[in-house]
C-alpha cells in the first residue's frame, strides 16, 4: 500500500513508528555496515529508540519538514531514504539513503532516491535537492553522480560521531537539471 516500485520485487514504502521492532532488527543486522556513515545507526538499539526515530520523522512529516521511507526487497526491510531537511519554503531539500550489503548492486539506492527527486521537484516544486556524504563513501557518491548531482563543495569537520570529527561533501541537483533528463527517472 501507498509503495513506488523500483523494480522487480522492491519497493520504496513508508516506514512509521509501528515498524519499529522491524527497524531495530535491521539495524542490529546491518549496524556494521551502516556505522561509519549514519549517526543513527548508534542510536538505534532496540525496539524503543527505532520508535522513537521513526515518530520523530513522523512529526517532522506531519510538519513538512522531513520523511522517512523504506527499501523493500521481496517484502524485507533492506534499506531506506530520508528527507533529513525539507523546506518547501526554502524550496530545497536533503536526501540521504543506506541500504544492507545483500542488497546493493541492484540500483535500489538510485532508483529510490529518484524517485524522492522526482516528488520533490514535480510534486513539490523544489528547486534543489542536497545529498550529503561522506568523502570516504564512494558508494554514496557513485549515486550523486548518477543522479546528476553537481559536487559543491566539502564541509569540512562538520560533525562529530564516535570521537572523530568528520568531514561531508555537498552535492546537489537543481530542478532545470532534473527536468533536462541529466539523470535517471525512477520509472525508467
Amino acid at each position: 500500500m501507498l509503495s513506488t516500485p523500483l523494480g522487480p520485487g522492491a519497493e520504496l514504502c513508508p516506514l512509521e513508528p509501528w515498524q519499529a521492532e522491524e527497524l531495530a532488527a535491521f539495524t542490529d543486522r546491518a549496524r556494521d555496515h551502516l556505522s561509519p556513515w549514519l549517526p543513527w545507526a548508534h542510536d538505534v538499539t532496540d525496539t524503543e529508540s527505532a520508535r522513537g526515530f521513526l515518530q520523530r520523522y513522523a512529526d517532522r512529516q506531519a510538519a513538512d519538514s522531513g520523511r522517512i521511507l523504506g527499501i523493500r526487497l521481496d517484502g524485507a526491510l533492506v534499506g531506506g531514504t530520508i528527507f533529513r531537511v525539507f523546506s518547501a519554503a526554502q524550496g530545497s531539500c536533503e536526501i540521504g539513503a543506506w541500504l544492507s550489503p545483500e542488497a546493493q548492486g541492484r540500483g535500489l539506492v538510485t532508483r529510490a532516491a529518484g524517485a524522492m527527486i522526482e516528488w520533490a521537484v514535480e510534486a513539490r516544486g523544489l528547486a534543489r535537492v542536497e545529498w550529503l556524504v561522506s568523502p570516504a563513501n564512494a558508494p554514496s557518491i557513485a549515486v550523486a553522480r548518477r543522479l546528476g548531482m553537481t559536487h559543491e563543495g566539502t564541509l569540512r569537520s562538520v560533525f562529530g560521531m564516535s570521537g572523530t570529527r568528520h568531514d561531508l561533501e555537498v552535492w546537489a541537483v537543481l530542478a532545470e537539471e532534473w527536468r533536462k533528463g541529466n539523470a535517471p527517472h525512477p520509472h525508467e
